[in-house]
């Protein structure tokens, strides 16, 4: 099992901290899907304050924990092998959300990533992109089938949607 205080002291002091600028989006209208292989993922929270989750895509594990914040976040990320997920998963309880991920290439520097939530999520669509600088997540000009920007509202993050449910 592993000792998720002492792995936070150590990761934070050998500095695997990075910045994560992302925006997220509702969808308008789901893009044509068929040339896009989907990733499943579930995704779970063992604490939403701070955030620490873990995840399965396909068949690579996960542990993250993320500052707070909106648009510019500070995250670390573990790989994990499928034991410890497993180990892990039992501290998730009730906390967690699955869904299919795909990578869409917007243009040379930017892929969406759609999201399509099942069980309790069924029916919500978002839409993340990562960007290199404050400066190009503000520029950045979403294509039609974005729908509207949800990156300040806090009921659309996953370790949110993941305790409280869909929006009302």
């Amino acid at each position: 099992m592993i000792d998720i205080k002492a792995f936070l002291i150590i990761y934070i002091t050998i500095g695997g901290i990075e910045m994560e600028i992302e925006r997220k989006f509702l969808v308008n209208s789901l893009p044509n899907l068929d040339n896009h292989k989907g990733k499943l993922v579930k995704q779970g929270y063992i604490s939403t304050d701070p955030v620490i989750r873990i995840r399965k895509m396909d068949d690579l594990y996960t542990l993250s924990v993320k500052s707070k914040g909106h648009l510019v976040r500070e995250e670390f990320e573990l790989d994990l092998t499928p034991e410890q997920f497993e180990d892990l998963w039992e501290k998730v309880n009730d906390t967690y959300v699955s869904k299919t991920r795909y990578f869409i290439p917007l243009d040379s520097k930017h892929t969406a990533e759609l999201d399509i939530y099942y069980e309790e999520l069924q029916g919500l669509y978002t839409v993340e992109v990562e960007f290199d600088s404050t400066r190009d997540a503000e520029k950045f000009i979403a294509p039609d089938w974005f729908g509207k920007d949800v990156t300040h509202d806090s009921r659309y993050k996953n370790n949110h949607l993941a305790v409280y449910g869909l929006p009302r």
